[in-house]
């Protein structure tokens, strides 16, 4: 079910009404309630994959009181490895099954031994790669003794189902949202226009913004081979502001629904394409998978510590398995590698921590130096996305060739589609104006004039709502 489609605007009005005037006597009662709903919304697309939830949901139950119950450190490695490969199983099976297969038959066949083998059609499951980081979370930490396991089997499902983060995140920590569904919630007026206000902002995002770029990246990058450097540069900005507008747009709406629900969840993203350097922008672009890897990968790895070195491979491990979470392709590994190769210079001049401040937060406008820093990292963030957008890796080469074949022939060619560029560059630049005004608070409706850009959302809205189709978020296929 899409946040932006008639069915949600039917099945919203529903549930908020049976929570808040229903079950609202009861804790047990809301939080199955939200377990209810969550299935509903999930089923939606496929009910057969319910069963994958509900099993994952079952598996680290039962762990989380196995471990209460054992103190023997073998058995609960014991434990946490069970919880570990049950998780990650489903995930490697549904999301890179075929993708290994196809390299290791290609693997042989360099060396001239062929196999015979053929593909599975296996369907990925939607929100597979997000809620399976969720339920890891809440074993690894147990395990660790850094959160006391649950009882409530219920609140426990609620956790790991709840339906607005639960497709495309963000990825929350068990620390953080599992103890909200043991404390009685009532209804808080000011926390539901924040909702809204929310839920408003990431709608504007998505179908405003990055629906309107998309119809531009998809003719573009099927097109490429015809269309000269300028056109192709459009192509990439486009993609940048898409997943950007997308991406966020789906978190913001998410958190915002969260708050009509009485429940707070992480930021998963701030401001990211004003970052100073690409070390920067990984602090501020999705926050809860970047952490998550931080905490659950990067730390038990060593970190920081140990010689430079370790330190190197430690981030490209990072880096590596963050581009191949997002999908079983080598363009996402290369995407990640990409980027660990931006990151690493830093780290070896220590500056990968120079930046942790917002950017001009005593002025209105960033001084020169600033802002040429934060064209450079959005210029090299941009030319990465390329690989995350390409089909395959040899489509994403030959973008960036034809890009820097410096063919500017004709200027930038005005594709035949329903709406022009340059309404979309002036789009662009009103956003990218409206969040700098807003920088220093987590969204623009907060601070001054949020009556003022409130209007201007919802007139957007109205003005490209008329012409939008409800769409897949990009987040979706991972």
């Amino acid at each position: 079910m899409l946040f932006n489609s008639i069915d949600f605007a039917i099945f919203l009005p529903l549930v908020f009404v049976l929570y808040w005037f229903v079950t609202q006597k009861s804790l047990k009662l809301q939080n199955a309630l939200i377990v209810i709903a969550s299935y509903v919304f999930y089923g939606w697309w496929d009910w057969r994959f319910l069963s994958l939830i509900i099993f994952s949901t079952l598996v680290d139950y039962v762990i989380g009181v196995l471990l209460s119950k054992e103190e023997n450190l073998t058995k609960r490695k014991l434990y946490l490895g069970i919880s570990i490969v049950v998780n990650l199983g489903f995930l490697g099976f549904f999301k890179y099954y075929n993708f290994f297969l196809d390299n290791f038959i290609t693997a042989f066949s360099f060396f001239g031994q062929s196999i015979s083998s053929s593909s599975l059609n296996i369907v990925l499951p939607v929100g597979i790669s997000f809620y399976t980081f969720q339920t890891l979370s809440y074993s690894i930490d147990v395990y660790k003794k850094k959160l006391e396991p649950t009882k409530d089997f219920i609140a426990f499902s609620a956790f790991v189902c709840f339906f607005p983060q639960l497709v495309a995140g963000p990825i929350e920590r068990a620390t953080n949202l599992l103890p909200q569904f043991y404390k009685k919630r009532k209804f808080d007026n000011n926390q539901a226009i924040d909702g809204i206000h929310l839920f408003l902002w990431g709608l504007f995002k998505k179908v405003v913004i990055a629906d309107s770029c998309a119809m531009y990246v998809n003719t573009i990058f099927e097109n490429y081979e015809s269309l000269n450097s300028l056109s192709l540069l459009l192509g990439a900005f486009y993609f940048a502001f898409q997943i950007y507008c997308d991406f966020s747009g789906y978190s913001d709406m998410a958190i915002g629904l969260s708050k009509f629900f009485g429940f707070n969840l992480m930021q998963n993203f701030n401001f990211p394409y004003f970052s100073r350097d690409i070390a920067e922008f990984w602090r501020r672009w999705h926050i809860s998978l970047s952490t998550w890897f931080r905490d659950y990968v990067y730390i038990p790895l060593g970190g920081s510590k140990g010689s430079k070195w370790k330190q190197i491979k430690n981030v490209f491990i990072i880096f590596l398995v963050s581009g191949f979470w997002h999908g079983a392709n080598w363009t996402f590994i290369i995407w990640g590698a990409i980027n660990a190769l931006f990151f690493i210079p830093l780290l070896i001049t220590k500056k990968n921590r120079a930046n942790i401040d917002i950017v001009a937060e005593k002025s209105k406008w960033p001084s020169g130096l600033d802002l040429f820093k934060m064209v450079y990292t959005f210029s090299i963030v941009t030319l990465a996305w390329i690989f995350f957008r390409a089909k395959s890796v040899a489509i994403a080469i030959d973008y960036l060739v034809n890009i820097f074949s410096f063919n500017f022939k004709g200027g930038v060619n005005y594709l035949s589609i329903e709406r022009y560029a340059i309404e979309n560059g002036l789009l662009i630049f009103g956003f990218v104006v409206l969040e700098w005004l807003s920088r220093r608070n987590t969204h623009p409706f907060f601070g001054k004039h949020k009556i003022f850009k409130l209007g201007i959302v919802l007139l957007a809205l109205f003005v490209f709502g008329v012409y939008s189709q409800a769409t897949d978020f990009i987040y979706f296929q991972f």
